[in-house]
């Protein structure tokens, strides 16, 4: 039976001015051994940096095929733009990408590519040789493959090969001890390799991008990341209870929205609109969540599924009440519910160790159904928490130290090495 033959393609591409002089770089690389199996550069003249990207990408699929027509490819780039739009999540609206897209996709069968975002930092090698090409440019002539100093961060395209590790996703300790080891080499190789040379990336969205690359890739930057999968974070907007700070649980009334919550939802919705990075809506079952989901799905062109996993902590004998009222007719309990995760509300309430396995659940269940994906969960104040909780890998008592205003976002990225990353916290941008 014949071997099958895998390749990385990291690709890039840069302009001196957006447009400017540009060029582009890419690398074929073995996945097993980091080994590059081959390189291409070109001044390309005066472009963008998306035209330079895409012409990056078409000489690093055509470099893999010359090698083997048949091979599986994986194509690591860190423009969010090509990633996206080649792997058709985003729309190709600009006319000098359609073309671009096109011939890039006609290369090799769609089967035999995937793509994944990758941080700037861990694409030096393609951007090097971008840098090279523009360099060979500005001094009359062309990229040649003997000038090539441009260094490959083995450590890398090697981590590609490592399984993901076993344990719960999205859980902050549950892929850290298996990549350590690969972040270390990483951080080792850049601290020898020169600094990269400054091509002017284009902006990314709020959601896509981790932001800046650092000197040491950060936690969630390990090995066989892959397109995260993306929670946006929204929690409803007010109903009449929540500006009298009201216990408001999934053990109450359910109130809907306020007339000030639906502005709220509508503000929300514009807002995300503008984004245009979700996919997908999914909404605890709750009326509160429920109506503020409708708003932004239809502001969208999306359904809402709902989760029933993501409803609010039930509070028991003390949904309705203040904070001071319960301390008035509960003091004990509320201590013991302030001291312990364990410690449940009076009344068979429920523990924030119940809410903890029921999110718990219910995120890994989301995470299988839209794994890739930005998915924009509606929902409240615990459960969103309690999210950025396990994420962060944060005690239960950091759930009192938390902001959470209503209509507010928040976001977590979910990688498939068991690793999370908070994005954004208690967002109200949108409201002001």
């Amino acid at each position: 039976m014949p071997r099958l033959v895998r390749f990385v393609v990291e690709a890039d591409g840069g302009s001196r001015g957006n447009p400017g002089p540009a060029g582009y770089g890419a690398v074929v690389l073995d996945p097993a051994t980091g080994e590059t199996l081959a390189e291409r550069a070109e001044y390309i003249g005066v472009a963008t940096n998306n035209v330079a990207e895409y012409k990056g990408l078409i000489a690093g699929l055509k470099a893999a095929r010359e090698l083997a027509p048949d091979a599986l490819v994986l194509v690591r780039m860190d423009s969010k733009l090509v990633v996206e739009q080649m792997s058709g999540r985003w729309k190709i609206k600009h006319p000098d990408m359609k073309p671009l897209a096109t011939e890039a996709a006609a290369i090799l069968p769609r089967a035999q590519v995937t793509y994944e975002w990758i941080p700037r930092e861990r694409n030096k090698h393609a951007d090097r040789l971008a840098n090279e090409a523009m360099d060979a440019g500005k001094q009359g002539r062309q990229w040649e493959p003997s000038a090539s100093s441009a260094a490959l961060d083995a450590s890398a395209a090697r981590a590609l090969a490592a399984p993901p590790p076993s344990g719960p996703p999205g859980d902050a300790t549950a892929g850290a001890a298996a990549v350590r080891a690969a972040l270390a080499a990483s951080s080792a190789a850049s601290a020898t390799s020169a600094p990269a040379a400054g091509a002017e990336q284009a902006a990314d969205t709020l959601f896509a991008e981790p932001g800046p690359a650092t000197a040491a890739p950060a936690p969630g930057w390990g090995p066989d990341l892959g397109t995260p999968a993306t929670f946006v974070l929204l929690r409803h907007g007010e109903t009449a209870l929540t500006p009298q700070k009201r216990f408001s649980g999934s053990g109450g009334t359910d109130p809907g929205l306020s007339e000030a919550g639906r502005r709220q939802a509508a503000a929300v919705a514009g807002a995300l609109a503008a984004r245009g990075t979700v996919e997908a809506v999914v909404s605890s079952p709750l009326r509160r969540c429920r109506e503020t989901a409708q708003a932004v799905a239809d502001r969208l062109g999306l359904p809402v599924a709902v989760e029933e996993g993501l409803r609010e902590t039930d509070f028991g004998a003390w949904e309705g009440l203040t904070f001071a009222e319960v301390g008035e007719r509960f003091p004990d309990d509320l201590k013991a519910w302030l001291d312990s995760p364990k410690a449940a509300p009076s009344g068979g309430g429920e523990s924030f160790t119940a809410v903890t396995r029921r999110v718990s659940a219910a995120r890994d269940r989301l995470l299988s159904a839209y794994a890739g994906r930005t998915v924009l969960l509606v929902t409240h104040v615990t459960p969103v928490k309690t999210l950025v909780r396990l994420a962060l890998g944060a005690p239960p008592e950091s759930l009192f130290k938390m902001e959470l205003s209503a209509a507010s976002l928040s976001a977590v990225a979910y990688y498939a090495d068991g690793n999370a990353s908070v994005r954004l916290l208690n967002d109200t941008s949108h409201l002001r």
